[in-house]
């Protein structure tokens, strides 16, 4: 049995789900061409729950879901944003049938930065994830000019102050290379452009930069530059449970100087 807090009324589902207006709607519902399950419909009005119903424009199924939940692996020279009049935004590498959900970047990339990105357009669950109250970490890994000296550590801990004197949450950074020049990153907030700009305080300089984790996920390793896929519900699931969760700063353990994420 439906949730009756869920009904909606079938003109209002339907052109939610971006076929028309809501008089489109009605004409297409008077000339027959809507059905409901088995069933053609003839009233507007009637009350529907999306999520349980089927619905049907001329034989083929309607994606009435009010929400929908994307991964993208950005590609360098693309905003994160909806539209921009000067170049190409993150949007125009969705299918159609995926733009019709008006979705939005949750955060932001910068133009020149790649990886890991997530579209959505619920606005809960999106302000939740870039808040710093939240406490989501973001993993970046970085190309530098210049290799990590011994001292980034401690500063990245005590938080690196910007250049206009913000002070940053503590950092994570995990040396990958021999050379020392490729690091990995780990941040929880999304200041712009921070992460050039905490190692231009440091006096290095971001060469290249990819986003590979974002909160409990990791940058799919099928997923090529530019690919994106909707969330499997698992994936959607470990999202909505690291905001409900609440997760605790990252925290400076005294005794081993590194960052304690547990």
């Amino acid at each position: 049995m439906s949730d009756l807090s869920k009904m909606e009324r079938l003109d209002k589902i339907l052109a939610n789900a971006k076929i028309g207006s809501r008089k489109e709607v009605r004409l297409l519902i008077k000339a027959g061409r809507i059905r409901v399950d088995d069933e053609i419909a003839t009233d507007h009005g009637a009350r529907y729950d999306r999520e349980q119903n089927k619905f049907y424009l001329d034989g083929a199924l309607v994606d009435t879901r009010e929400f929908i939940y994307l991964i993208l692996n950005k590609p360098e020279g693309y905003l994160s944003a909806t539209e921009d009049a000067y170049g190409p935004v993150v949007i125009d590498l969705l299918q159609l049938k995926h733009q019709a959900f008006d979705p939005f970047p949750v955060g932001r990339l910068d133009k020149d930065t790649k990886g890991l990105l997530l579209l959505t357009n619920d606005g809960v669950l999106n302000h939740k994830l870039i808040s710093p109250r939240w406490h989501i970490n973001k993993v970046y890994r970085a190309k530098l000019r210049d290799p990590a000296e011994e001292n980034y550590h401690k500063k990245l801990l005590k938080g690196i102050v910007l250049d206009d004197d913000y002070r940053c949450l503590p950092a994570l950074m995990e040396v990958l290379s021999e050379d020392g020049t490729e690091v990995e990153l780990t941040i929880q907030e999304g200041k712009f452009h921070q992460v050039k700009r905490m190692f231009e305080a440091l006096g290095n300089k971001v060469l290249d930069l990819t986003r590979i984790g974002f909160g409990p996920l990791d940058l799919p390793k099928d997923l090529a530059l530019g690919e994106y896929r909707e969330l499997r519900d698992e994936e959607l699931e470990l999202l909505r449970q690291a905001v409900k969760k609440k997760a605790e700063p990252l925290k400076i353990d005294e005794e081993e100087n590194k960052l304690n994420t547990k």
